[in-house]
């Protein structure tokens, strides 16, 4: 496990040092567990009343809980970030080893960089390129014409169908398909007939996958993942779409065909996004919330309800039957209302 002294990790993460920068540092662990040689966090406010008694070497934070540190500390305007920077240099990083294991496939047509890795299992399709310091992990499937940028690292069981393009620095996690087809079929009276997707899915530079993701192909144009996305586990995103720039999407998400999600959006849990729609740049959405049409407007949409007890919820949704009911008398009344209000009016003149 490698180890950074705090001079160090301040320069790597652009946080501020205060106290001893020779303080060597092995670890990463939470305020209330870290102990001697490691480095903790603060960026939820509601940890701050471990932050007095923490016993890390050190702790990130930001200017305002500087006081309250009795450790040594890096002060970052945004702890988070810096907490990212910093947790990276103590992730295990796979070795590339390049090379092609014995038990890998390679079709004879595929072009891979000698300093890239094929590991066990993997087959890898005819016309595949495949860039520099790429790692395709065990049992991979790369099917024809399949491109994959440099550096770029499918961890394993990772399927790529045909024609699907990776750019560089991508990060694929288990399970992952991507270029599967898009669910089109029309029906023949009742009876359903497929209609062939035809389209690409492409990857662009620095995107990542999640686990057991699956990246639909275009029906006629590509499906578009652009630069800087992130794509959390068990996520589908249908033929068609395009996700916009350093955009980020949690697990459970849906997002039916043709739609385009802008630059820079947050996707929260289990989020659902019909077809034929798009969102703006910056738009936010909350957990559990349907989206049913296009938003043209950043900012943050929620349309949930959160949980409460089950009696509660059985008698609101009593009265959310009778809001159709309860709305036309409501629309009397105001009737009837105005009715009598001008009726006075015209017994006063």
């Amino acid at each position: 496990m490698p180890s950074w002294t705090l001079a160090e990790l301040s320069e790597i993460s652009g946080a501020t040092l205060h106290g001893d920068g020779a303080c060597v540092i092995s670890s990463v662990e939470t305020l209330q567990s870290a102990g001697s040689g490691q480095i903790a966090f603060l960026t939820n406010r509601r940890y701050r009343k471990y932050l007095r008694d923490t016993a890390a070497s050190a702790v990130i934070l930001n200017q305002e809980d500087l006081a309250d540190c009795a450790t040594n500390a890096l002060v970052a305007e945004n702890p988070h970030l810096a907490y990212a920077r910093i947790s990276s240099c103590f992730a295990h990083k796979a070795d590339c080893n390049p090379g092609i294991h014995p038990k890998a496939i390679v079709h004879s047509t595929a072009r891979i960089a000698e300093t890239s890795r094929i590991d066990a299992g993997s087959v890898i399709g005819e016309g595949v390129v495949i860039g520099e310091d790429a790692v395709i992990g065990p049992n991979c499937t790369i099917g024809k014409r399949v491109v994959i940028g440099d550096r770029s690292r499918l961890v394993a069981n990772v399927v790529l169908v045909d024609g699907v393009q990776v750019g560089a620095d991508c990060l694929l996690h288990p399970g992952a398909v991507v270029g599967s087809d898009g669910f089109g079929l029309a029906n023949d009276n009742g009876r359903w007939v497929k209609v062939a997707q035809l389209g690409r899915v492409i990857l662009e530079d620095d995107v990542e996958i999640g686990a057991n993701t699956t990246v639909d192909r275009g029906a006629i144009h590509d499906t578009i993942i652009r630069r800087g996305a992130k794509l959390d586990n068990l996520i589908q995103i249908a033929h068609n779409v395009e996700i916009g720039e350093d955009t980020a999407i949690a697990a459970c998400t849906g997002i039916a065909g043709s739609t385009r999600v802008g630059n820079r959006c947050t996707l929260a849990g289990g989020v659902g996004i019909v077809g034929h729609i798009e969102l703006a740049d910056g738009v936010h959405v909350s957990g559990m919330t349907m989206v049913s049409r296009s938003v043209r407007e950043p900012g943050i949409y929620t349309g949930s309800i959160p949980s409460m007890p089950h009696k509660v919820w059985q008698k609101n949704l009593s009265r959310l039957k009778q809001l159709d009911t309860m709305s036309r008398k409501i629309r009397k009344l105001e009737k009837e209302i105005e009715d009598l209000s001008a009726a006075l009016a015209d017994k006063e003149t």
